[in-house]
């Protein structure tokens, strides 16, 4: 099922910092759109992250930054693995052709234990690919999201996702990503120009990010500043590094 009920509901298009790769995140150049892929499914990287304190999964894979498959459905398995089916946009989407890491948000069904190891199997349109997600003591899951940033550490050396909450058209752009401490990760926030129109929804928006420089590998915080919205926030890195 599509992550919304609970969580209200998606934007179509989850903002990626695509310059975070390199460690600071900038604007993608201009691609040309085309249409999204289609075909047979093949072997895909995939990775994943624990967010908003273990009620959310947010997979991270690799395509177009303005064409986001979506999480139609999310199944426990009777292992104990998480089987999730993707969706990619409507056929007539024009989508760039750029080739980033992007997140789709997933919402954590009831009797998976984020304190726990958890398998993930990814099929759908065009995927195919599997990640194990390690567990994090503390986080507890289930019940309402507090609208809160939070973040969790992916499988891929210094890759974290950063998950904020707002208007979905109106999304803050990381501007800089960098170590200010052995355990502390600052990341730099640009709010949208004051004369642009933002909707008046309260919507998840999620930011892969890259950090080279840490000496720790657990227990790490994220300082979000520069925005007003979220300046001197901080919050934990679910996970290690």
């Amino acid at each position: 099922m599509i992550l919304a009920p609970r969580l209200l509901a998606l934007p179509a298009v989850l903002l990626l910092a695509g310059g975070a790769l390199a460690g600071c995140a900038s604007t993608p150049a201009a691609a040309p759109p085309t249409a999204p892929p289609s075909g047979d499914s093949t072997e895909a990287q995939i990775d994943a992250a624990w967010l908003d304190d273990g009620r959310i999964i947010g997979l991270v894979t690799t395509g177009s930054s303005t064409c986001v498959p979506a999480a139609d459905e999310a199944t426990l398995q009777a292992d104990g693995s998480l089987a999730v089916t993707l969706v990619e946009p409507d056929a007539d989407t024009a989508c760039t052709r750029d080739l980033v890491p992007r997140v789709t948000l997933v919402e954590v069904p009831e009797g998976v234990d984020p304190s726990e190891d958890l398998a993930i199997t990814v099929t759908g349109d065009g995927y195919s690919g599997s990640t194990d997600l390690e567990g994090v003591d503390g986080l507890a899951g289930g019940g309402m999201t507090d609208y809160l940033p939070s973040a969790g550490w992916t499988g891929t050396d210094g890759q974290f996702v950063l998950l904020t909450w707002g208007s979905s058209s109106c999304v803050p752009f990381i501007s800089d990503v960098a170590a200010s401490g052995p355990a502390e990760v600052t990341v730099t926030l640009q709010a949208p120009p004051a004369d642009q129109v933002c909707t008046m929804d309260m919507a998840p928006r999620a930011t892969v990010a890259v950090v080279d420089g840490l000496e720790e590998d657990g227990d790490v915080s994220l300082v979000l500043a520069g925005s007003a919205e979220f300046d001197d926030v901080r919050v934990p890195i679910h996970g290690e590094n």
